[in-house]
Formats: C-alpha cells, sequence, structure tokens
C-alpha cells in the first residue's frame, strides 16, 4: 500500500505547488524548496487536496465534531475537506469567517454552521501562526473548544526562537497539529527517487542549518 503522504508531495510536484531550486522565504532564509499551496487552484487538484487532508485527519485520530476554516485560504480547504470527510463517512458541519463583519443581512463575521463542540482548525500552513491565534479567539468567543490544526506542509524549521512556528501552536494552545507531510517526509522522497537526487544535499543542509528536532 502507498504512502499517502509521499504521494501526496509527488502530487504537489506534479501541479508545481512544490519546487526546487534556490528561493527566499519570508523570513530572509535562502532555501532549497518552495510551497505554495495557493496553486492548487483548479477542480481537479482542489478535490485530490481534500482526500490528503481527509485522509490525514482520520489517520491522526483526532477527535473533532466540525471544521473552521480561516479566511481565506481556509474557506475552500474547510469546505472541501468536510466532502471528502462525507465521502469517508465521517459528516461533519463547517463554518468559516469573514474578515469584515457584515452589517446587512444576518450580520456577523462568521459563516456557515454554528461553531459548537471540538473544533478542527484546517488552513494551508502555519508561517507566524497569527490564522490560528484569530481562529482560536473567534471559536472560543462562541463557546466551543478548538481541539486541532491541520495543514498541508510542516517545514519543521525554527521561527524567531528554538521552535518552529508549528510548535509554537501546540505549545502556547496545547493543540495538536496534523500535517498532510512534513520536511521529513520530503527527504524521505529525495533519498528515494533518483531524479531528486541533486537536491537531497542541500536540503539536508537547510535542516541541519535550521531545522527544528
Amino acid at each position: 500500500m502507498s504512502d499517502f503522504r509521499q504521494d501526496f508531495l509527488k502530487f504537489a510536484l506534479s501541479q508545481n505547488v512544490l519546487k526546487f531550486g534556490e528561493f527566499t522565504t519570508k523570513a530572509g532564509r535562502r532555501s532549497p524548496y518552495f510551497f505554495n499551496a495557493g496553486l492548487f487552484n483548479d477542480g481537479a487538484s482542489t478535490l485530490q487536496l481534500a482526500k490528503f487532508y481527509a485522509q490525514a485527519i482520520i489517520e491522526s485520530k483526532v477527535e473533532f465534531d466540525m471544521l473552521f476554516g480561516p479566511a481565506y485560504k481556509g474557506i475552500i480547504l474547510a469546505a472541501a475537506t468536510a466532502m471528502m470527510l462525507a465521502e469517508k463517512g465521517v459528516n461533519v458541519p463547517f463554518a468559516y469567517n469573514r474578515k469584515e463583519a457584515k452589517d446587512h443581512g444576518e450580520g456577523g463575521v462568521l459563516v456557515g454552521a454554528p461553531l459548537k463542540g471540538r473544533v478542527l482548525i484546517i488552513d494551508d500552513v502555519i508561517s507566524a501562526g497569527t490564522s490560528v491565534r484569530e481562529s482560536v479567539k473567534l471559536i472560543e468567543a462562541e463557546g466551543a473548544t478548538p481541539a486541532a490544526v491541520a495543514i498541508a506542509l510542516d517545514r519543521m524549521e525554527k521561527g524567531t526562537g528554538e521552535l518552529s512556528a508549528v510548535q509554537e501552536v501546540e505549545q502556547q494552545y496545547g493543540l495538536p497539529v496534523v500535517s498532510i507531510a512534513n520536511l521529513r517526509d520530503l527527504l524521505a522522497l529525495l533519498e528515494n527517487n533518483a531524479e531528486f537526487g541533486n537536491f537531497l544535499e542541500p536540503v539536508r543542509a537547510y535542516r541541519e542549518r535550521y531545522g527544528v528536532a
């Protein structure tokens, strides 16, 4: 049986979402790889992405009652993943927020199902943790409980200190973070596929310099 994490990385490569080369991150670091989930931007690729999210969430065994997608990228991720979870027999409601409160009609910043019970936050990545922080505040304000965060790729690299952005979220909020794949999976892909051999050492060196345990 194939490893869905490796399948996800190969799929990301085929969509040019994952690229190897020389890139500069928001933190100003020279990275040998780049991941842009915004390039999953058609029906077929979004459908496949949602299948990977659903599989990662189910295999994590995290307990949750609904999904929440922070605006903007999280909106489509929450909706699409809810559909894929339903296909796997896990039918849960979802909600998302507006960036600005609506001042007519039903009003407010929340759209979709009422925030109740254990809420799984779904987004593309965790960089500074801002999206998670805002989501936790919204969820708790409604009397619900943040349960976990699901992301596509965990780069497993240090933030401003010795912890990664993912580790900071886990430590600050006590929330497990479920990722479809992480840097260890990426290294395994490079080690097991000769066509990517030229990028193995640069990625290893990058992890040695910036990676977390």
